[in-house]
Protein backbone atom coordinates (compact mmCIF):
# COMPACT_ATOMS: atom_id res chain seq x y z
CA UNK A 1 0.00 0.00 0.00
CA UNK A 2 1.10 3.60 -0.97
CA UNK A 3 0.58 6.40 1.38
CA UNK A 4 -2.42 8.93 0.24
CA UNK A 5 -0.97 12.06 1.11
CA UNK A 6 -3.95 13.78 0.85
CA UNK A 7 -6.13 11.64 3.32
CA UNK A 8 -3.02 11.42 5.75
CA UNK A 9 -2.51 15.28 5.60
CA UNK A 10 -6.35 15.51 6.71
CA UNK A 11 -6.13 12.78 9.61
CA UNK A 12 -3.03 14.39 11.13
CA UNK A 13 -4.75 18.29 10.84
CA UNK A 14 -7.83 16.63 12.70
CA UNK A 15 -5.90 14.76 15.10
CA UNK A 16 -3.77 17.31 16.40
CA UNK A 17 -6.46 20.26 15.99
CA UNK A 18 -5.09 22.73 18.90
CA UNK A 19 -2.48 20.45 20.39
CA UNK A 20 1.04 22.49 20.53
CA UNK A 21 3.30 20.73 22.41
CA UNK A 22 5.55 18.77 20.31
CA UNK A 23 6.51 15.45 21.62
CA UNK A 24 2.25 14.54 21.36
CA UNK A 25 2.38 15.75 17.73
CA UNK A 26 5.62 13.41 16.82
CA UNK A 27 3.89 10.65 18.60
CA UNK A 28 0.77 10.71 16.50
CA UNK A 29 2.53 12.28 13.20
CA UNK A 30 5.18 8.86 14.25
CA UNK A 31 1.93 6.46 14.69
CA UNK A 32 -0.07 7.82 11.58
CA UNK A 33 2.59 8.11 8.85
CA UNK A 34 4.44 4.46 10.00
CA UNK A 35 0.94 2.85 9.52
CA UNK A 36 0.44 4.74 5.89
CA UNK A 37 2.22 3.25 4.41
CA UNK A 38 4.36 -0.51 3.86
CA UNK A 39 7.58 1.07 2.58
CA UNK A 40 7.84 2.64 6.01
CA UNK A 41 9.42 0.33 8.64
CA UNK A 42 10.85 2.49 10.92
CA UNK A 43 9.25 5.89 11.49
CA UNK A 44 10.01 8.44 13.92
CA UNK A 45 11.55 11.66 15.37
CA UNK A 46 15.33 12.75 16.86
CA UNK A 47 15.02 15.74 18.92
CA UNK A 48 17.20 18.99 19.39
CA UNK A 49 18.06 18.47 23.16
CA UNK A 50 21.24 20.39 23.14
CA UNK A 51 22.90 22.94 21.10
CA UNK A 52 24.39 19.85 17.97
CA UNK A 53 22.93 16.56 19.72
CA UNK A 54 19.99 15.34 18.64
CA UNK A 55 18.08 12.15 21.08
CA UNK A 56 15.02 9.53 20.27
CA UNK A 57 11.82 10.44 20.30
CA UNK A 58 8.56 9.01 19.97
CA UNK A 59 9.00 6.61 17.14
CA UNK A 60 7.32 3.05 15.84
CA UNK A 61 9.48 -0.04 14.71
CA UNK A 62 12.46 -1.62 16.19
CA UNK A 63 14.73 0.22 18.28
CA UNK A 64 16.47 3.43 17.42
CA UNK A 65 19.78 4.76 18.28
CA UNK A 66 19.80 6.97 21.35
CA UNK A 67 21.83 9.52 20.82
CA UNK A 68 22.90 11.50 17.70
CA UNK A 69 25.88 14.33 16.87
CA UNK A 70 24.73 17.00 14.37
CA UNK A 71 26.47 15.68 11.39
CA UNK A 72 26.94 12.16 11.82
CA UNK A 73 25.03 10.10 9.77
CA UNK A 74 21.93 10.86 7.84
CA UNK A 75 19.93 12.15 10.53
CA UNK A 76 22.60 14.58 12.03
CA UNK A 77 23.27 15.59 8.00
CA UNK A 78 19.61 16.92 8.37
CA UNK A 79 19.52 18.34 11.45
CA UNK A 80 23.05 20.68 10.57
CA UNK A 81 21.96 21.19 7.30
CA UNK A 82 18.44 21.66 7.96
CA UNK A 83 17.76 20.15 4.51
CA UNK A 84 15.88 17.15 3.60
CA UNK A 85 17.68 14.04 3.09
CA UNK A 86 17.02 11.77 0.38
CA UNK A 87 18.82 8.52 0.18
CA UNK A 88 18.46 5.63 -2.23
CA UNK A 89 21.15 3.06 -1.00
CA UNK A 90 22.34 3.85 2.65
CA UNK A 91 25.78 2.23 2.01
CA UNK A 92 26.56 4.49 -0.15
CA UNK A 93 25.68 7.50 2.53
CA UNK A 94 29.24 8.72 3.73
CA UNK A 95 29.30 7.93 7.63
CA UNK A 96 25.91 6.28 7.36
CA UNK A 97 24.70 5.15 11.48
CA UNK A 98 23.27 1.50 11.06
CA UNK A 99 20.85 1.32 13.85
CA UNK A 100 18.75 -1.53 12.11
CA UNK A 101 20.79 -3.50 9.66
CA UNK A 102 17.64 -4.02 7.31
CA UNK A 103 17.83 -0.63 5.89
CA UNK A 104 18.25 0.06 2.59
CA UNK A 105 17.05 3.58 1.67
CA UNK A 106 16.36 6.29 4.21
CA UNK A 107 14.25 9.98 3.88
CA UNK A 108 15.12 12.54 6.50
CA UNK A 109 12.96 15.94 6.85
CA UNK A 110 13.57 19.31 9.52
CA UNK A 111 10.95 19.61 11.74
CA UNK A 112 10.44 23.64 12.69
CA UNK A 113 7.90 25.75 15.05
CA UNK A 114 6.99 28.54 13.89
CA UNK A 115 9.63 30.79 14.14
CA UNK A 116 11.61 28.77 12.29
CA UNK A 117 14.03 26.88 14.81
CA UNK A 118 14.64 22.92 14.41
CA UNK A 119 12.65 20.79 16.70
CA UNK A 120 13.86 17.82 15.72
CA UNK A 121 14.24 15.39 12.32
CA UNK A 122 12.14 13.37 10.85
CA UNK A 123 13.80 10.12 10.21
CA UNK A 124 11.77 7.14 8.02
CA UNK A 125 13.80 3.95 7.11
CA UNK A 126 12.89 1.24 4.09
CA UNK A 127 14.14 -2.48 3.90
CA UNK A 128 13.72 -1.55 0.29
CA UNK A 129 16.20 0.13 -1.87
CA UNK A 130 15.63 3.33 -3.31
CA UNK A 131 12.57 3.74 -1.56
CA UNK A 132 11.45 7.24 -1.19
CA UNK A 133 10.07 10.52 -4.18
CA UNK A 134 10.61 14.11 -4.01
CA UNK A 135 7.25 13.39 -3.88
CA UNK A 136 7.44 12.12 -0.59
CA UNK A 137 9.35 14.40 0.81
CA UNK A 138 7.90 17.22 -0.23
CA UNK A 139 4.05 15.83 0.93
CA UNK A 140 6.07 14.96 4.37
CA UNK A 141 7.40 18.23 4.63
CA UNK A 142 4.17 20.14 3.97
CA UNK A 143 2.29 17.90 6.79
CA UNK A 144 5.55 18.42 9.14
CA UNK A 145 5.16 22.51 8.74
CA UNK A 146 1.34 22.40 9.19
CA UNK A 147 1.38 20.27 12.31
CA UNK A 148 4.56 21.94 14.31
CA UNK A 149 3.59 25.62 13.27
CA UNK A 150 2.33 26.29 16.85
CA UNK A 151 4.57 23.61 18.64
CA UNK A 152 7.20 25.03 21.44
Amino acid sequence: MRVDYPTLAKTVAALTHGETDAVALMATLACEIHHADDRFDWTGFYRVTASGLLKIGPYQGGHGCLVIPFGKGVCGACAASGEVQLVPDVEAFPGHIACAASTRSEIVLPVRDGSGALLAVLDIDSDLPDAFTHEDATALQAILDDTFRAAG
